[in-house]
């Protein structure tokens, strides 16, 4: 147990065009060696490709991709006694879901072939939100995993 006290829960900032936690959120995982600008334009073009592609609001296209994509029950590591391990299924709650969520579609999105990311980014996003794509597939997995690994539930 910590000797200093919790640290206090910091919530997280809201970017400057769109003034949304969840597209910072998106942002913050695309960065990569602290480019931050960079990350914003792939996702800002993204975005841009969205709403020429569905003639919708691409701020709800990218909610509905992450809420399709969210696991609700996904599977941990355990070993037992005699080593062998397994994998026990376990719930999961909304913030962690979310952040797998995200990850799985920007891992999704660089796996696609395509010219640039924010391309490969966008019809990943439009593709969840329509209930297909390679992060859809990557929570059914998760879910069938999960599902034939029931029994093992009291492990947890």
């Amino acid at each position: 147990m910590s000797r200093r006290g919790t640290a206090e829960k910091r919530t997280a900032k809201s970017d400057p065009i769109f003034r949304n936690r969840l597209v910072n959120m998106v942002v913050n995982r695309i960065m990569k060696d602290g480019k931050k600008s960079l990350a914003y334009k792939i996702l800002y073009r993204a975005v841009k490709k969205i709403q020429q592609k569905t003639e919708t609001n691409p701020l709800l296209v990218l909610r509905q991709a992450i809420r399709r994509v969210t696991p609700n029950i996904g599977v941990k590591t355990r070993r037992n006694k005699k080593g062998s391990t397994r994998k026990v299924p376990i719930e999961i709650g909304s913030k962690q879901g979310r952040a797998l969520a995200i990850r799985w579609l920007l891992e999704a999105s660089q796996k696609r072939p395509g010219r640039n990311m924010a391309f490969k980014l966008s019809s990943e996003l439009v593709d969840a939100a329509k209930g297909s794509g390679g992060a859809i597939r990557k929570k059914e997995a998760t879910h069938r995993m999960a599902e034939a690994n029931r029994a093992l539930a009291h492990f947890r």
